[in-house]
C-alpha cells in the first residue's frame, strides 16, 4: 500500500448563480459561520469548524444547471452529522425554510447508515449523511 500525498480536504471550492442565498443556506440553515468576504472576485468563505467551502460567485449568469447523469463535475457534496437526530433537525429545518429536497432521510442500503439530499439556492445537491455508528 503507497502513502497518500494529500492529508484530508483543506476546503470545497463551488461556483454559485445565488452568492448570497447559498451563502444563508450554509450560515442561516445549517448553523455556519461566515469566515470571509472577497467583494473583487465575489466569494464568501463559510465553514462548521471542520470543513471550509468556498463560494464563488459566477460571472455571467444565466448559469446552466448542472445534471448529474451527464456532465463532469461535482456529483454533491456529502456533509456528516453525528447522529440520526441531527439528520431529522437537519431535514426539518431544511423543510420549515422551503429548500428543495430530492429525497428524506432514509437508509443507506441495509442502513444502519441514513441520508438525505436537497439542493442549495443555485441547484448544487448536498448531501447529510449519518454513518449508523
Amino acid at each position: 500500500m503507497k502513502n497518500p500525498l494529500t492529508n484530508g480536504s483543506h476546503h470545497i471550492g463551488l461556483t454559485v448563480s445565488e452568492l448570497e442565498k447559498s451563502a444563508a443556506f450554509f450560515t442561516d440553515i445549517l448553523g455556519w459561520i461566515e469566515v470571509k468576504r472577497n467583494d473583487e472576485y465575489p466569494s464568501i468563505f463559510v465553514s462548521d469548524g471542520q470543513i471550509m467551502v468556498t463560494l464563488w460567485a459566477i460571472k455571467e449568469p444565466p448559469a446552466v444547471r448542472f445534471n448529474r447523469k451527464s456532465n463532469v463535475g461535482l456529483h454533491h457534496l456529502a456533509l456528516q452529522v453525528s447522529n440520526e437526530a441531527v439528520l431529522n433537525q437537519v431535514y426539518r429545518r431544511l423543510m420549515d425554510n422551503g429548500v428543495d429536497i430530492e429525497f428524506s432521510p432514509e437508509s443507506v442500503g441495509t442502513g444502519p447508515a441514513k441520508h438525505m439530499i436537497c439542493f442549495d439556492p443555485s441547484g448544487i445537491r448536498v448531501e447529510f449523511i449519518w454513518a449508523g455508528q
